[in-house]
């Protein structure tokens, strides 16, 4: 049986930034998570949360993926930065408050320096978002942050 994680576990985010619910599964080159969107949601207004957040919940997905396996590795999780979208489109302009989203990530392409392809897709009662996400998870996060890393 593999280990269960708790999102705080695995998704190096403040807890006010910290958007999804729980993790649901999540394997070599995959993690479903999952987002129940409640009426004090961030960014939720009496419609709901705008669908462009989305984007937001499949990088944090993208995260835990992270996150686990260094777990799994003995490590602690590291910070990773969103590079990009593609495609990103959703059949809904909100997720209405009471709607449970199921997010997945599947790693399409991962190189050795960092850079990984995931596709993405969010899924809930009538609500279908799809995107592909570009992430770079550097070596040395201060270097990358102070423009010294090389790669």
């Amino acid at each position: 049986m593999k280990p269960t994680f708790d999102v705080a576990e695995v998704v190096p985010q403040s807890a006010t930034m910290s958007l999804l619910t729980h993790i649901t599964d999540y394997g070599d080159d995959h993690v479903r998570t999952a987002v129940t969107i409640g009426p004090d949601s961030l960014f939720c207004d009496r419609q709901g949360v705008p669908a462009w957040v989305g984007l937001e919940y499949m990088a944090q997905s993208i995260g835990a993926f992270a996150g686990i396996h260094e777990r799994l590795n003995g490590q602690a999780p590291q910070i990773g930065f969103l590079v990009g979208s593609r495609r990103y489109q959703c059949n809904q302009p909100v997720f209405p408050v009471g709607t449970k989203l199921e997010i997945t990530a599947e790693r399409s392409y991962q190189a050795d320096n960092g850079l990984g392809v995931f596709n993405c897709t969010i899924e809930g009662d009538g609500i279908l978002a799809t995107a592909a996400l570009n992430v770079y998870q550097p070596d040395d996060v201060d270097a990358f942050l102070q423009g010294t890393d090389n790669e």
